[in-house]
């Protein structure tokens, strides 16, 4: 009979750092793997090795995630560095991401995915812009929940009135920007106190360690409750003497649940059908749940080609060919108005023009520069999109999955923007639209 901790083990929680230059982001993800006897021993003695040639007593644990050359010369973070690591409670995907603001675009691609982001905060310096603008982001990304790691308490004596404000502080502006729910944690992850083991230079503080709380957190925002999307990826027709009809339509579970029997439509076309049944691993299934790869069969025969979604025919998104959504902009080369563009939105693929960026967000302020005309690597603004064939979006406030998308240059394949589906959290003046003149044909 399988215990407890065996049921809660398959369990999975992506989770991704961020904070200020020197906050100690990568020393905490260091301890963090270090204390819960996540590094293998060869990872150690290297670590030791390069922390003793620097003169240093005992192991820099930034070193386990700092792993290029330019993040240990210059001590700092520069890409986002993924960890996967488990406790007999639960799994985990990390992403230590950079606190420079120049690379805010890797900080948007660590917690995308997150479903709580740990936001570290020198004890000395408490909330400073950067601290603001990275929960802006989390905010802005929907991430469900929030650590506030106040770092570096060895350094302020361990009390808990540098604590409290900092924590007062973080949690208001927090609030404001909707963030659901912060957990305010006091650590010093040099010395170790209250990441994996509780402190006993703070006996004032009774909540759980960094740990702790990512092992008992509740990933609230399950997908199997959302709105039931799957995208399809590949059309399985075998035509052979075992299966002559076997017309089947494989893809992810983008959320949601389906089950046999179940009306459906597939869109963008509308056709409406029913599944006739759901194959999983080979064997059928009644029903089946999101990140399940799975092989549909639908009881008429429609036209289902990769890219089409298909969804319940009582919770079907609308189509469209004008999407606005906002934006983080990636690539080096700036998105202009006019930009003709690739859209790729769960599986597929379409052409599309950039028909006007209303607003850029300023993180520091939250205040919108109105129609700047173009955005530029790792500037947040909004757009408006014009797209070739009618895409099924859902808001991105309804589902993180099939509500982003991403922007691609038609010429060489390069990831230009990640965008988001309908409002950002900042919307405190609507931005008039410019008159719609230009002439394109879509």
């Amino acid at each position: 009979m399988s215990t407890t901790a065996e049921l809660t083990a398959t369990t999975l929680l992506r989770f991704a750092t961020a904070g200020s230059v020197d906050d100690g982001k990568s020393t905490l993800v260091g301890r963090l793997l270090h204390d819960s006897k996540s590094v293998l021993t060869d990872q150690l003695e290297a670590v030791e090795r390069v922390s003793a040639s620097r003169g240093q007593d005992g192991p820099d644990l930034a070193l386990l995630t700092d792993g290029l050359r330019a993040e240990r010369e210059q001590g700092i973070t520069i890409d986002v560095a993924y960890r996967y690591f488990a406790t007999p409670r639960r799994r985990f995907v990390l992403a230590d991401t950079p606190g420079h603001v120049q690379y805010t675009r890797n900080m948007v691609t660590g917690a995308s995915t997150a479903e709580l982001t740990v936001i570290l905060v020198d004890a000395r310096n408490g909330v400073v812009e950067q601290t603001r603008r990275h929960a802006a982001l989390a905010a802005l990304l929907r991430v469900p929940h929030a650590v506030l790691a106040v770092n570096k308490m060895d350094l302020v004596g361990y009390q808990e009135s540098v604590f409290a404000a900092i924590a007062e502080e973080f949690t208001a502006y927090a609030t404001e920007l909707g963030v659901p729910e912060v957990t305010a944690i006091p650590i010093s992850a040099l010395a170790g106190d209250n990441v994996v083991e509780p402190s006993a230079n703070m006996d004032w503080y009774g909540g759980p360690t960094v740990l702790e709380h990512l092992e008992t957190v509740p990933v609230s925002h399950d997908l199997a409750h959302c709105h039931a999307r799957l995208p399809v990826q590949y059309v399985i027709r075998p035509q052979t003497a075992d299966h002559p009809d076997y017309r089947g339509y494989a893809g992810q579970i983008a959320a949601g649940t389906f089950r046999v029997g179940e009306p459906v439509t597939v869109l963008p076309s509308g056709r409406t059908t029913t599944i006739a049944g759901i194959d999983l691993l080979g064997a059928p299934v009644d029903v089946a749940w999101t990140a399940q790869s799975v092989t549909v069969l639908l009881a008429d025969d429609v036209d289902v080609s990769r890219g089409d979604l298909i969804v319940p025919t009582k919770d079907a998104p609308a189509t469209t060919q004008d999407v606005e959504a906002t934006v983080c902009h990636v690539a080096d080369q700036p998105l202009t108005v006019g930009h003709r563009v690739l859209i790729k939105h769960g599986t597929r693929t379409v052409k599309a023009i950039v028909k006007d960026i209303p607003s850029r967000l300023t993180l520091d302020d939250l205040s919108l520069h109105p129609h700047p005309g173009q955005l530029v690597a790792n500037d947040i603004g909004r757009v408006k999109i014009r797209t070739a064939e009618p895409l099924p979006v859902d808001s991105y406030a309804d589902s993180r999955r099939t509500g982003s998308f991403i922007l691609i240059d038609p010429a060489d394949g390069t990831t230009l923007t990640a965008g988001m589906v309908g409002e950002s959290f900042a919307s405190p003046e609507p931005v008039k639209d410019q008159p719609d003149d230009d002439g394109w044909d879509f």
